[in-house]
């Protein structure tokens, strides 16, 4: 286990969470904390992957302005492998911004603006450096552009690769569609991304997961917040409900799921375990028992 690399490629940045006990709306002026740490959805996944002992390879693109280095630094100091990463000297590092409420999610933006600028040019080491025809896992995010993630879909680099992907966010799920008829692809959405790429509502989890397999989907896990779980292939649909928690936060629950599966999975977990381990780690997150 120790020896297992898997790459995490998207968006590596700063995460500026507000938090506050209160419900809250728009407008909503309340007391809180506010915290500035190491985040963005492939950072998220490495982070929570190497605390279960993996060894996580970051390809994405960092400033090598002061808020790059101290990023660096940080990630460094987590163990995770920051040696391929593209620094631009032009490109500021990215960051994002959100506001949470005792009743959840309030608002949030996401400037991933230099990984977009930044393009192909992330992908170097796999294309023709030192990770050429890498054959292991591949932790993708949504926070890459349309046309990168076409390239990947399509690009012999990554054709042996383990594809585990998972948009950023509901407003960049539809960016997913080149994995939906993938063949090799793992898709992790959320009940509303998986709407999306259907173009259609689901209730359940279970109904997403078939739709998206009915789409195309080689395999498509789907969470519903603390309602029933879904893990859907070809050979039928795994359910699973959370524990029930109480939730502290929620920036970065679905990609602490995303990275437990994985680490479960190559352990040799079956299925089934591996949805309750995702779903375990996930709830240990949002409560609080997990350490930032």
């Amino acid at each position: 286990m120790n020896d297992m690399r898997i790459l995490c490629v998207g968006s590596v940045l700063w995460d500026v969470i507000g938090r506050s006990a209160s419900h809250m709306r728009q407008g909503s002026d309340v007391p809180g904390r506010i915290t500035r740490l190491p985040g963005g959805v492939a950072l998220n996944i490495a982070m929570t992957l190497a605390r279960f002992g993996m060894r996580p390879v970051l390809l994405s693109a960092v400033g090598r302005d002061a808020e790059g280095e101290e990023l660096i630094a940080a990630c460094d100091r987590l163990g995770l492998d920051t040696g391929h990463l593209y620094r631009s000297d032009d490109l500021p590092t990215d960051r994002y911004m959100a506001v949470e409420g005792a009743n959840g999610l309030i608002a949030a933006i996401a400037d991933a603006h230099s990984l977009e600028a930044a393009g192909e040019k992330i992908l170097r080491p796999v294309l023709d450096g030192a990770l050429a025809s890498f054959q292991g896992l591949v932790a993708l995010d949504g926070n890459l552009t349309l046309d990168l993630l076409k390239t990947i879909a399509r690009s012999p680099a990554f054709a042996r690769a383990d594809l585990r992907v998972a948009p950023a966010s509901p407003g960049k799920a539809e960016r997913l569609l080149p994995f939906l008829t993938h063949g090799r692809a793992t898709l992790y959405v959320n009940l509303e991304e998986a709407g999306l790429l259907c173009q259609t509502r689901f209730d359940t989890a279970p109904e997403a997961a078939a739709g998206l397999l009915d789409r195309g989907a080689r395999r498509a896990l789907v969470t519903d917040g603390g309602n029933t779980s879904a893990d859907g292939n070809a050979a039928g649909i795994l359910t699973a409900t959370p524990p029930e928690v109480l939730v502290t936060r929620v920036t970065g629950a679905g990609d602490t799921f995303m990275a437990a599966h994985i680490v479960a999975e190559a352990r040799g977990e079956p299925p089934d375990v591996a949805l309750f381990h995702a779903l375990q780690s996930a709830a240990a997150y949002v409560s609080g028992e997990t350490p930032l």
